[in-house]
């Protein structure tokens, strides 16, 4: 686990004299945001960007408008970009079983990985995407609720560019989602952190779930990232600066 001595040396190293800036695009209500702010410490400073208003964001500060945009025009600005592209284009309800039903009622979503991708690359910065499975999101680390104790699964995946780490080992579950199947309901110890009825998550659930004790609005809880993701993706990013940090120790 790195140690706050060594969180404070690596970010002096990257970003002498001023704050370690991070950019965290399709930020939400900022999951992802907290989850680095505990990775990195106190000496960051995290702007977040997202198309819809967010006041509930818990960063230093918040642009309204289109996230990729946004880092073409300013993520050299930063030292270390996350993107978390909207997922209803990517997973496979959308791409396979109900594509045809999507396409008759003319129902499209936006395929942002590529543009993204190709975005974060001209910027030179290290770089997470994050998206779920059946996306076009390179599958370079893969988290899991159960890996931090949470009461919600949610598994993401997570590109890394720039920079690598190795797959933490993934834990086998301790059982069911809690919820109505096909109108039967099965009890479990993890939450239905999504959509509305059948034994879905309430808004105190899924604060208390996911670690997010700033909004109370259901919708954006439930589009959040679990702030713990974040956290292990940041400080796995700070592990890999230990040769440099001998180096100038």
């Amino acid at each position: 686990m790195t140690q706050p001595t060594d969180i404070r040396r690596a970010l002096a190293l990257l970003a002498p004299a001023r704050p370690f800036r991070v950019l965290d695009g399709c930020c939400c209500i900022g999951g992802g945001s907290e989850g680095y702010r505990r990775a990195f410490g106190s000496d960051v400073h995290i702007t977040g960007v997202d198309k819809e208003a967010q006041p509930d964001y818990c960063g230093d500060a918040f642009h309204q408008g289109d996230a990729i945009e946004f880092i073409r025009a300013h993520g050299h600005e930063f030292d270390f970009i996350h993107i978390s592209p909207p997922c209803q284009g990517e997973g496979a309800p959308t791409k396979g079983t109900n594509k045809a039903r999507n396409a008759a009622i003319g129902r499209t979503y936006p395929r942002l990985i590529g543009p993204a991708r190709q975005a974060l690359e001209a910027t030179g910065r290290p770089y997470v995407i994050e998206n779920v499975a059946g996306s076009e999101v390179r599958k370079d680390i893969r988290l899991c609720g159960e890996q931090f104790g949470l009461a919600v699964l949610m598994h993401r995946y997570f590109e890394l560019g720039g920079w690598t780490t190795a797959q933490p080992a993934h834990p086998r579950h301790r059982g069911r989602v809690r919820g109505y199947r096909h109108g039967q309901y099965f009890d479990g110890p993890y939450v239905a952190a999504y959509g509305k009825g059948g034994g879905k998550a309430t808004v105190d659930e899924i604060r208390a779930a996911k670690g997010i004790d700033w909004s109370t609005d259901h919708l954006k809880l439930r589009e959040a990232l679990p702030p713990a993701y974040t956290e292990w993706i940041g400080r796995a990013y700070l592990a890999t600066l230990a040769p440099a940090l001998e180096v100038a120790a």
